[in-house]
């Protein structure tokens, strides 16, 4: 598989609608990402914290990278490597995500948690696609 290769037709560009906590000791938090044509998926099941990190990434607030974060911001520099978009999908009852880095070298890192994905994508600005399966229109349901 190539990083450049043409749109996969089974996934679809989205952007973060909203980030917020499911439950109010915030230890849950949820996203809800919307496509263009306003088709959505809401993404539970991920940390709070994880969520602070990603609202304020996705609104442009200047906040102190996470250590994890951190350090994969840093051997992507060693590496001369950059974060160009995030794939997120289902596996099995678990949402998972591929990372796909582009320098001297292309490198797929596969099977993630799809929060950290996200989180790394709102930090670094790249492209977040989801699995079009995943996306329901709000407004019929």
């Amino acid at each position: 598989m190539q990083i450049d290769q043409p749109p996969d037709p089974d996934y679809e560009a989205v952007g973060i609608g909203y980030i917020g906590l499911a439950d109010p000791h915030a230890r849950e938090g949820i996203s809800i990402l919307r496509a263009n044509d306003g088709r959505e998926f809401h993404m539970r099941a991920f940390s709070g914290e994880v969520a602070g990190f990603i609202s304020a990434y996705a609104s442009g607030e200047e906040v102190p990278v996470p250590s994890i974060y951190r350090m994969i911001q840093e051997i992507c520099e060693m590496s001369g490597l950059v974060l160009v978009k995030v794939k997120i999908y289902e596996s099995g009852e678990a949402l998972r995500a591929n990372l796909y880095f582009k320098g001297r070298s292309e490198i797929i890192l596969r099977n993630y948690r799809a929060s950290d994905a996200l989180a790394l994508a709102a930090c670094h600005g790249v492209p977040i696609l989801v699995r079009s399966t995943l996306l329901r229109d709000m407004k019929s349901d």
